[in-house]
């Protein structure tokens, strides 16, 4: 398989310069470059750039794939909707990683699996799936920094003995974004069940009037500038402070809700259980599908041969004229009628008469080797040269 590699980047707070893009075309001359997008692909050669710094420098979002199984996932975030102390809590390893750039906090997640399957770039809508993440981040949703501290436990860059960062509620119902995350980063499904066993329950949209009373509690002084600020339109992630206010404000920190903290052993060993009873599942409802399709076959056998006891002298000539054609397909279509002819004589009690009738059509055709070859190997005669007939 020929080298295969993917890099799309988002500009999605500030759209990009013509200098910039100026800056961006100078390193690729056939990337597909926008005010807010830079995709490439390369099948020889590689990226002439580092990632890292264009995030830092450019993009709000990065996504990379390579067909041997490399996937990597960033986000950039202000540090004034993400702390990078909360960042950290649950970004502790390679596979989850967050970075302090200036006023920003860079997420960066890794997954490397040689012996996963390839991922078509159009196979979740690539990067656009992933996008909502950090809206959801930025608004106080955890869920997608817990997703990554799973992603840390997975790769076993964490101690069996630490304990979990505050699980956040709703993990047992992810948003669409996050199951885009789950599926591009490998996250192992059992692992999550495992830590979803811990989690709240999501928290119901808060109805419009409890909204408008916490509104209504804000001083004047707040509102006014919160309006300005909505006016003025520079800050896009304005919604976003406001709704992890209000989530603030009805509901207590992760920690306060979460019970006890589990270690990473813990729930390696609950997915492990669970993975063990998956497969038992699995393997139960394999076996009754193929004692199911075993049935259905048989009965279609029963239902085929008493169908050819009502036509067996025509398929007996059917066989004679497939053999006259002396075409190796067409002996292969009278084997398979043979055999079904014997066993339909046999079950009839008339083995000596089918086993006659093959004996005869052996010595007819004796000067045929490619047919003979056939009838031995179906079992339908003997296997020497000067065998007589053999039964079932």
């Amino acid at each position: 398989m020929s080298e295969y590699q993917y890099y799309e980047f988002l500009a999605i707070d500030r759209p990009l310069t013509k200098r910039q893009r100026q800056e961006l075309r100078a390193v690729s001359s056939r990337a597909m470059i926008t005010a807010t997008r830079f995709t490439n692909h390369y099948e020889w050669g590689n990226f002439k750039s580092d990632p890292r710094v264009w995030m830092k420098r450019y993009f709000d979002a990065f996504l990379y794939f390579a067909n041997w199984g490399a996937r990597e996932l960033m986000l950039r975030l202000p540090q004034r909707v993400l702390d990078s102390a909360t960042a950290r809590r649950y970004c502790r390893g390679e596979a989850a990683l967050a970075r302090v750039k200036g006023e920003h906090v860079i997420l960066e997640f890794l997954s490397e699996d040689e012996g996963s399957d390839w991922f078509e770039e159009d196979e979740d809508g690539s990067l656009s799936s992933l996008v909502p993440l950090r809206a959801e981040i930025a608004s106080g949703d955890l869920r997608a920094l817990y997703l990554g501290w799973l992603l840390c436990a997975q790769a076993g860059e964490l101690d069996e003995g630490d304990r979990e960062p505050p699980c956040p509620s709703g993990l047992g119902r992810l948003s669409a974004a996050q199951e885009a995350f789950v599926a591009f980063m490998r996250i192992d499904r059992d692992l999550l069940g495992a830590a979803a066993a811990g989690s709240p329950e999501a928290e119901e949209p808060l109805p419009d009037e409890d909204m408008e009373r916490w509104v209504s509690g804000l001083l004047e002084a707040e509102k006014r500038a919160l309006l300005v600020r909505l006016i003025r339109g520079d800050e896009p992630h304005l919604r976003a402070e406001l709704v992890r206010r209000l989530r603030a404000s009805r509901t207590a920190s992760p920690s306060e809700t979460a019970a006890r903290r589990r270690t990473v052993g813990e729930l390696l060993g609950v997915a492990e259980q669970r993975a063990e009873e998956r497969r038992r599942r699995e393997a139960e409802h394999a076996a009754r599908e193929r004692a199911q399709q075993e049935r259905e076959a048989a009965e279609a056998h029963e239902r085929y041969l008493a169908s050819l006891a009502r036509r067996e002298a025509e398929a007996w000539g059917e066989v004679e004229a497939l053999i006259a054609t002396k075409q190796p397909g067409k002996y292969d279509a009278a084997m398979a009628l043979l055999k079904d002819l014997r066993e339909l004589a046999v079950r009839s009690g008339r083995r000596e008469e089918v086993e006659g009738r093959l004996g005869r059509l052996h010595e007819q055709h004796v000067k045929k080797p490619s047919l003979i070859d056939r009838l031995r190997a179906a079992g339908l005669v003997g296997t020497g040269r000067n065998d007589g007939p053999r039964g079932p």
